[in-house]
């Protein structure tokens, strides 16, 4: 989970902003960097907590989880709503 959702995740939106400073500029793209962060900082410690046999643990773990789903779906809907590239790496 850290390496899928802390790293590879987090540089395919770091890419997508790259290729699309428009939409990187909007306020869903911060609004969409902090749910997902919120949702990893409370999900993978409580993961690693659920792990180690800590039930209470769990209900924390479901929240950081539906905030990080919240945070890739509102990615999603950027994806699929930014303009398209044309051949000089322009909107259009």
């Amino acid at each position: 989970h850290l390496n899928l959702l802390g790293w590879v995740s987090s540089a395919l939106f770091g890419c997508f902003y790259a290729l699309h400073p428009a939409v990187a500029a909007k306020r869903r793209a911060w609004v969409h960097f902090t749910i997902y962060n919120a949702g990893l900082v409370l999900m993978l410690p409580s993961l690693y907590l659920v792990q180690a046999g800590y039930e209470w643990a769990e209900p924390l773990m479901a929240i950081g989880s539906s905030l990080t789903w919240a945070g890739v779906i509102l990615f999603a809907t950027l994806v699929v709503t930014a303009p398209v590239l044309g051949k000089n790496g322009v909107g259009g």
